[in-house]
């Protein structure tokens, strides 16, 4: 088998298991995928700017999709959890813009992502 043979199987065989994902399992790894980008691009210092404000864009996207389905009057999350989930899709826009001004720091947007990755994955926080 060559590369080019290995490749190709490979990306089918992704994409055959992604749909095989369940939506918690999905948000699981767009979360992650952000996540990580956000970290990897500030690591990386001023020249990976342009990266970062993209990342964080990809993030605010992210949110709003999250707020838009919990705001749904079917989403079958309790209406605690819902609320919960819409203040902190809030908090992100706010912040991120002023992160994006150079204004606040970029830590609680990580925090935040990184407390949703635990609820999704079902483990608890360190103590």
């Amino acid at each position: 088998m060559n590369a080019q043979t290995l490749a190709q199987a490979r990306k089918g065989y992704a994409q055959h298991a992604r749909t095989t994902q369940t939506p918690r399992a999905t948000e699981y790894e767009l979360i992650a995928r952000v996540t990580h980008r956000i970290k990897a691009s500030a690591e990386a210092g001023p020249r990976a700017y342009p990266k970062l404000v993209a990342a964080l864009s990809d993030n605010h996207r992210l949110w709003t999709a999250l707020a838009v389905d919990v705001a749904d009057k079917d989403n079958g999350l309790p209406q605690d959890l819902r609320a919960q989930v819409f203040y902190l899709a809030e908090f992100v826009h706010q912040h991120t813009a002023q992160v994006l001004n150079r204004k606040a720091r970029l830590a609680p947007l990580l925090e935040i992502n990184a407390a949703i990755l635990r609820g999704l994955s079902g483990r608890r926080p360190k103590s």
